[in-house]
């Protein structure tokens, strides 16, 4: 089976962190997020995988080469100006097989996509669309279906009152036979959402209730519920096996004797650690991050090569690569700082603050 992940958006809610790269190669617990796509995509048997990619597209595949991708071959091409989600995949059309996955590359997910392939073939659709339930059906668009699964309209952002019962959400996660191609013209920006699904005859296309976990990555909160899910081990990763042993996965070498860990914590290697420092849980220290003496760290994600001086304290908050961060400063909740900002000494980072790439600030 064949898979496009599409990965050519900007990122714009994910910012600072996507400033300087791209939001699938944005590290989730030491892996960038579009790895656990193309692990999930192995384990149902994917083997080839087009990657449709544009803003910062080699900051991207370098961060897959890095990650490791065995057993799949990834080819990729670029938009050279935004075409929208079918736009994208129109114009990789030359490398795609009659009957294909699209998905969007934004989403950690765990459901069964071999069961919505069987369901595509045995149906005879064109357009297979998993769906899935939401805690909030006015904040999206919902999909309407009939007793036969068959889509039968799409509702934008109801209010309440006309919320319907069984709400259901488009999941970014598409069984296709190439012939929808057809309905798009080349180099037009144009999306499945608006410009083909709603076009298609209700006989045609399908939903698939989707079971299992699945999460929308798009924002600084829900990146750090993905963090926590994937320490609790809601959902089968990489990571699983190494944090079953008490719930610590610390590279060897890090010293850790002077320290107070919590599990379940995540340590790269290359990672100093000061004396009297506390790591309280659900915290993920990158590659070669220095942590100064007598710091707390609570459900705080550094990514590669952070410094902290002595006396700092960060709470579910996410930095970026390179940041570095003065003696006694305090970063406060929801706070994001871009890549290789500086804190000075004493500061303190409000309440759901972002600090751009490079920036300073002062105390």
């Amino acid at each position: 089976m064949q898979a496009v992940i599409l990965s050519g958006g900007q990122g714009t809610r994910l910012r600072p962190l996507t400033s300087t790269m791209p939001k699938p190669s944005v590290p989730l617990v030491n892996r960038p997020m579009i790895s656990y796509m193309v692990d999930w995509l192995h384990g149902y048997g994917v083997r080839d995988i087009v990657m449709s990619v544009g803003f910062l597209a080699d900051g991207l595949r370098a961060a897959l080469d890095d990650a490791g991708h065995d057993g799949v071959e990834i080819r990729y091409v670029e938009e050279h100006e935004p075409l929208g989600t079918a736009g994208a995949v129109k114009h990789a059309q030359q490398f795609l097989d009659e009957r294909f996955l699209v998905l969007n590359g934004d989403v950690l997910t765990a459901f069964d996509i071999a069961a919505e392939i069987d369901q595509h073939d045995r149906t005879g659709a064109r357009a297979t669309l998993a769906l899935v339930p939401v805690d909030d059906p006015t904040a999206y668009g919902l999909v309407l279906t009939d007793e036969q699964s068959r889509i039968t309209d799409f509702l934008e952002k109801p209010a309440a009152a006309d919320v319907p019962d069984n709400p259901r959400i488009n999941a970014g996660a598409y069984v296709l036979q190439r012939d929808v191609l057809d309905m798009i013209e080349p180099g037009v920006n144009a999306s499945f959402e608006h410009d083909v699904f709603p076009h298609l005859p209700t006989e045609e296309i399908y939903a698939f209730d989707a079971e299992g976990y699945w999460l929308d990555l798009g924002t600084p909160e829900r990146y750090m519920d993905a963090t926590r899910d994937l320490l609790d081990r809601k959902l089968d990763s990489w990571l699983a096996e190494r944090l079953m042993a008490g719930g610590l996965a610390i590279e060897p070498g890090v010293d850790t004797a002077g320290c107070q860990i919590e599990p379940p914590t995540v340590i790269a290697e290359g990672c100093e650690l000061g004396d009297g420092s506390r790591i309280a849980a659900y915290t993920v220290l990158s590659h070669g991050c220095h942590i100064g003496e007598n710091c707390e760290l609570d459900r705080a994600v550094l990514q590669r090569g952070c410094t902290l001086g002595d006396g700092v304290r960060v709470t579910n908050a996410i930095l970026g690569p390179g940041v570095q961060i003065g003696a006694g400063a305090t970063v406060c909740t929801g706070s994001v700082i871009g890549e290789g900002a500086v804190i000075e000494p004493g500061a303190t980072i409000g309440a759901g603050s972002r600090v751009e790439a490079g920036a300073t600030a002062a105390a």
